[in-house]
């Protein structure tokens, strides 16, 4: 599914390895502390739209996100993980079954303390004042571009994000309207999701129908999501039981209560967290057609 020769995907292996050197020295210059969480688990968390792969008995991870909220519980109050995750039947040119991510969690921060902070670590990754990405010269220096949720259907789809939910068009709507018109300049961040697309964002208190939740796009390319940790765990156990019956309807694998999980809420401080996609950062950073160029072995080539 590549397009490159083997010599420019060996000089982007090369160059990978730098922006991740890039992204180590960001995060140990604002004092967080590298971890490193179990890759297969007892219970992932339930959400309807990411399934998990089985193994021996557990699962791989889809996100370390679990663990690391325990940390946070625990104590750590800035850290950070470069871990490899599976989720079921993803492939495709911007997709893997298995894939490098970048998570980040912050103790006494909310989701726009993120986005600067995002904005700052691809500023850094990148080394650069802006890129190229499939024909798109995209400026990083200047400020990003902020839209809600809300805004963008209006102005992309000519349609109410809530008139879309109820019509059951959401999804499609954001992959075919407006995603393609997001990151195109500057990178954008979309903030503010439906609440009932957010389960585990914590509700914007000025207006709770929505979630204090963020995605960034770069070039039409989704590159993280991100939100405002919710810390309650009678409200955390009920958008659980929602997902999983939601999971049900759909005749997909049951996965047991991340109970543990449950039980740290009680202990966990107010924080934000984010996941970063690292194989498509390098996609757009390096200007490649395919996530197959970006990485030193696909499944297919095993």
């Amino acid at each position: 599914m590549g397009s490159w020769p083997l010599a420019r995907r060996r000089q982007a292996l090369v160059e990978r390895g730098a922006i991740f050197s890039r992204i180590r020295e960001f995060f140990q210059g604002k004092g967080y502390l590298e971890v490193e969480t179990p890759f297969r688990i007892p219970a992932p968390a339930p959400e309807a739209q990411i399934d998990a792969i089985p193994a021996s008995g557990w699962f791989l991870q889809t996100s370390p996100e679990l663990c690391m909220k325990r940390m946070l519980a625990a104590g750590y109050p800035r850290i950070f993980q470069i871990c490899r995750c599976w989720r079921d039947g993803e492939r495709g040119a911007r997709h893997l079954s298995e894939f490098t991510m970048l998570e980040w969690y912050r103790a006494e921060a909310d989701y726009l303390v993120l986005m600067e902070e995002t904005e700052a670590l691809v500023k850094h990754a990148a080394a650069a004042d802006n890129i190229s990405y499939s024909g798109e010269r995209i400026e990083l220096s200047g400020p990003w571009e902020r839209i809600a949720v809300a805004d963008a259907f209006l102005r992309y789809a000519g349609t109410s994000m809530w008139q879309a939910l109820a019509e059951g068009t959401f999804d499609e709507l954001m992959v075919e309207r407006i995603e393609p018109n997001l990151g195109l300049a500057r990178p954008t961040f979309i903030y503010d999701y439906p609440a009932s697309c957010s389960a585990l964002a914590r509700l914007k208190p000025s207006d709770p129908t929505v979630a204090e939740r963020f995605e960034l796009y770069i070039g039409g390319l989704e590159i993280a999501n991100a939100f405002s940790e919710l810390i309650d765990p009678v409200e955390q156990r009920a958008r659980f039981v929602a997902e999983a019956a939601e999971r049900a309807a759909q005749g997909k694998t049951a996965y047991p209560m991340p109970e543990k999980f449950l039980a740290a809420l009680d202990e966990m401080p107010e924080a934000a967290g984010i996941a970063l996609g690292l194989d498509r950062l390098v996609m757009v950073l390096l200007d490649a057609a395919s996530i197959d160029d970006v990485v030193a072995f696909t499944t297919e080539e095993l």
